[in-house]
């Protein structure tokens, strides 16, 4: 067994952190594995080395040993690059230009029964749809700074449809939930679902040249992760993932998905929840066994 803890080095470590982290040590440790930690810091906009530096002494104290060195995505663009080459010569990607503005204006009148809202934000529309590179790997042209990458989801579908279909019972869901929470809607049922409901999203940003689902799921299999351990907020995102897996030809892991913790008022905890960051109960007085007992896993 090998799970991994992947924070993004954007703020503190809160008690939601903490309880994702403890879950996937113990389980590791539990099993005789390995436990991993990688920096998801992509976004070097907002991530800082004094908050992975501040990450990394949090877990420490918190009795969290994590095994070999961090990785960190910002050290692995031509990874990601390969990756998007991939899908590119598969007919996956296409280029988009449109902005956060051009696409709230195009679903301004969203057709009856079509969610506008996604696991990944808005569903996008397709308007760039079908643009193409000339032949050239998307590495190449047009330059990560121009334009979006997006998947095309119907041509993903495409791809992957006989074999999925023939494979469980003639609906186009896919296996990914192993252990966690299970009700009605968590298996997609035909194609359609994922083209509405989760639409062509962004592989490659313009200020980025990768994204968050493209780089999890290259570094988990780079990793050899087996368990990825993550909260219900994520649960939709998990069908990109093992989406992007089967289409990039890599191992699925076992997920997990876990309750959130919240605070008083049911909100799920975020970055900028300092008032509940773990250096404030640290600096408080509080112990790594307050935290556990805080989360409820002591």
């Amino acid at each position: 067994m090998r799970t991994r803890f992947a924070p993004s080095p954007t703020g503190p470590l809160h008690l939601g952190h903490a309880y994702s982290a403890i879950l996937a040590h113990d389980m590791a440790r539990a099993a005789g594995g390995e436990f991993l930690l990688r920096m998801e810091d992509i976004d070097r906009s907002r991530a800082r080395p004094h908050w992975e530096a501040m990450i990394c002494d949090d877990l420490a104290w918190l009795g969290l040993a994590w095994d070999g060195p961090v990785m960190r995505q910002s050290e692995r663009m031509p990874a990601y690059a390969a990756a998007l080459d991939r899908l590119w010569q598969d007919d996956l990607l296409y280029r988009c230009t449109c902005t956060r503005r051009d696409i709230d204006a195009a679903l301004a009148a969203p057709q009856e029964g079509v969610p506008a809202a996604g696991p990944d934000g808005p569903v996008y529309p397709g308007t760039c749809r079908g643009k193409h590179c000339g032949g050239l790997p998307c590495s190449m042209s047009p330059r990560p700074t121009e334009t979006h990458l997006r998947l095309d989801m119907g041509n993903a579908c495409g791809c992957l449809g006989h074999r999925i279909d023939s494979a469980h019972g003639g609906t186009f869901g896919l296996p990914f939930l192993e252990t966690g929470p299970a009700h009605p809607g968590d298996v997609f049922t035909s194609r359609d679902d994922y083209l509405t409901r989760i639409g062509d999203i962004v592989l490659a940003r313009r200020d980025m040249g990768t994204s968050y689902h493209l780089s999890v799921v290259v570094d988990d299999a780079a990793q050899g992760i087996t368990h990825v351990t993550r909260g219900k907020d994520l649960f939709e995102a998990t069908r990109i993932h093992v989406l992007l897996q089967r289409l990039l030809g890599l191992p699925t892991p076992l997920y997990h998905h876990h309750c959130l913790i919240r605070d008083e008022h049911g909100k799920r905890l975020a970055k900028r929840d300092d008032a509940r960051a773990i250096r404030k109960f640290r600096d408080e007085g509080a112990s790594p066994d307050d935290i556990r007992r805080m989360v409820g896993l002591a």
